[in-house]
């Protein structure tokens, strides 16, 4: 815990950015019939179940940058290929990026050895020091923060495709991250 709490109370620094990550899933659901207008909406309780969707969220909360990738699933070469998009596309420029995350067995290195080859599995891991947060305290973790705002802002409710699901989360992150809405 204090590991995090010092890493959170350092000062900004563009070259080592913090970025915490998470990922939560989000069921795909699609209205049977109509809504009846009004005053109040009134949705009938039936529904066609589309399926789920892992939604992977990273923020850099004194950066005020989010980057977000809707996937089928959540199993190892979907963590290190969206850990690939951070270091390569998003953060190209800084030496290190600090992650904090959970200690789920998706997380480590073993992720990337399974999905790249030998080399580029070690040029990505050399460019991450990782911080997990201590078992039963995942809300150390300011992903967890940033999913809850997604979750109240942009996919609550019935979400029928994942055309949709992408649309509103791209939508929430570019108005988030324009005005760099950072967590304190």
């Amino acid at each position: 815990m204090h590991d995090l709490l010092d890493l959170y109370a350092e000062a900004y620094d563009p070259q080592r950015p913090v970025i915490c990550f998470d990922e939560k899933s989000k069921q795909l659901i699609r209205q049977v019939k109509s809504p009846i207008k009004g005053k109040v909406v009134r949705q009938d309780y039936n529904y066609k179940r589309n399926g789920t969707r892992n939604i992977f969220m990273a923020v850099e909360p004194k950066g005020g940058k989010r980057c977000t990738q809707v996937t089928n699933h959540r199993k190892k070469p979907d963590f290190a290929r969206f850990i690939q998009k951070l270091v390569d596309q998003e953060y190209p420029d800084p030496t290190t990026l600090r992650l904090v995350m959970d200690n789920l067995n998706t997380h480590n290195e073993s992720s990337f050895y399974e999905t790249f080859d030998e080399k580029e599995a070690k040029r990505l891991l050399s460019k991450l020091e990782v911080h997990y947060t201590p078992k039963h305290a995942s809300w150390l973790n300011m992903a967890e923060i940033e999913i809850g705002v997604m979750d109240r802002q942009a996919i609550k409710g019935r979400i029928p495709d994942e055309a949709k699901l992408k649309r509103q989360i791209a939508v929430w992150q570019g108005l988030r991250n324009f005005d760099r809405i950072g967590i304190k």
